[in-house]
């Protein structure tokens, strides 16, 4: 290849899928246009957004996200497991490291590692406090249609509509929603002045659930970790759900652990290396 070019590596955790470049040894001076071009499925290499690896103090890395639009977000439970992969498989953790400390815009994260023959291939990771932000539940219209939702930040903000609870919705399996036509209004709700993950679950017993989200700044995606912990912390307050859950997304399964004696969230899940390549710079 001639000209500059930028090296990354395409990941994905349940579908939810990031481009990765890996900024120990190289600069990016736009990442939001970056974004937007690589990311771009028809035009670019492809993914919901791009993942930024740098440098951190006091972590062993810090995890930017630009989401599919270019917008900056504050966290990315799938994102951060694999960039937990990442460090490690790419030798910036030593072999023996069974932890990681990735430090995000939201805050630090802990992470284990689960490592099989020299590679991780799924990690649990320390989600922090689940936050509620709404009324438990609070009252909203959309599209025309009468809701309720649970408002929670997980380092960034979801709400959570169960379909149980919300006839309007049409569907008692959230396969059957189409979020293509209704996703942009969630999204832009003058109730979420910064715009808002709208996740949407439907309980099939204490322990599990079935989700599927609309991600600010990228759309649909096959699976959202920081919105999936907020769809069973909704659960657990709303008195639906037990303190561990299994998350079915369209992209593959997530386990969400809630310790009630620290208040935090756990997430488990894979976390998957796709290729490696060049992406023409210019």
């Amino acid at each position: 290849m001639t000209g500059k070019a930028v090296k990354f590596t395409k990941m994905q955790g349940c579908g939810n899928d990031y481009v990765y470049v890996d900024c120990f040894s190289q600069q990016i001076d736009d990442p939001p246009a970056l974004a937007r071009a690589i990311a771009d499925r028809h035009y670019g290499v492809g993914g919901d957004g791009l993942i930024l690896i740098e440098p951190a103090e006091g972590a062993d890395a810090f995890m930017r996200l630009y989401n599919l639009d270019g917008s900056a977000a504050g966290m990315c439970g799938n994102g951060i497991r694999c960039t937990a992969k990442y460090i490690y498989d790419h030798g910036i953790l030593p072999p023996e490291r069974r932890t990681a400390r990735i430090d995000t815009p939201a805050g630090v994260r802990e992470i284990a590692l689960t490592v099989e023959d020299g590679r991780v291939t799924a990690a649990t990771v320390d989600m922090g406090i689940p936050k509620l932000t709404s009324e438990l539940p609070e009252r909203i219209t959309v599209a025309g249609m009468a809701l309720s939702f649970i408002g929670i930040d997980m380092g960034n903000p979801h709400a959570v509509y169960f379909l149980e609870d919300n006839p309007a919705l049409g569907a008692s399996d959230v396969s059957a929603l189409p979020l293509a036509a209704w996703g942009a209004d969630f999204e832009t709700h003058p109730r979420f002045p910064d715009r808002v993950n709208s996740e949407f679950a439907a309980v099939r017993s204490r322990g599990e659930i079935d989700f599927r989200v609309w991600e600010r700044g990228s759309g649909e995606t096959l699976a959202c970790g920081t919105g999936a912990t907020a769809a069973v912390a909704a659960g657990i307050l709303a008195g639906k759900l037990d303190d561990e859950v299994l998350v079915h997304l369209p992209g593959g399964d997530l386990r969400i652990r809630y310790d009630r004696a620290g208040g935090h969230a756990f997430m488990t899940g894979p976390a998957v290396e796709v290729f490696s390549g060049e992406y023409p710079l210019g």
